[in-house]
């Protein structure tokens, strides 16, 4: 019987220079952008069913300290989502409000789609939870359409 000849390992391509820099950039940006997205989305929640959003409410609804709540509102107050003024409520302000309202969009969308192919209305939530913030505008179309056709 013939030996099995083995192929050589092929060792993966070295990355451009400034390549993986760049794609961590962008990583480190996603990620910035999905936490003001859950904050202006809880924030918004928050003043609809309490009439106003605290620091408190918000370390309490996201599972953080108050600490993490006050350095958030910080970066979000410099990129213009919300107003912010010590010991007050938290407010939304334009950009962040469209911003919110956007998110629960795309959110109602992804349960909505995720509903309508049978995945349980627990597992939805958590899940849209996660992919909200990924899914492009394309995918959330496509998701649209397969439900508009139902």
């Amino acid at each position: 019987m013939p030996k099995a000849v083995r192929k050589p390992s092929r060792a993966p391509r070295p990355r451009p220079p400034g390549q993986q820099a760049e794609s961590l950039r962008r990583s480190r940006r996603d990620r910035a952008m999905e936490v003001a997205q859950d904050y202006v989305e809880a924030i918004a929640d928050l003043s609809a069913s309490l009439g106003e959003a605290r620091v408190v409410d918000l370390a309490r609804r996201l599972g953080v300290t108050h600490v993490t709540v006050n350095r958030t509102m910080a970066r979000l107050g410099r990129a213009g989502y919300v107003s912010t003024k010590p010991y007050r409520a938290i407010f939304l302000t334009d950009a962040g409000r469209q911003l919110a309202e956007e998110c629960k969009r795309r959110h109602e969308t992804v349960v909505a789609f995720l509903r309508s192919v049978g995945v349980p209305e627990t597992a939805a939530e958590m899940d849209a939870e996660g992919m909200e913030h990924h899914v492009s505008p394309e995918t959330l179309a496509a998701f649209q359409r397969f439900m508009a056709k139902r």
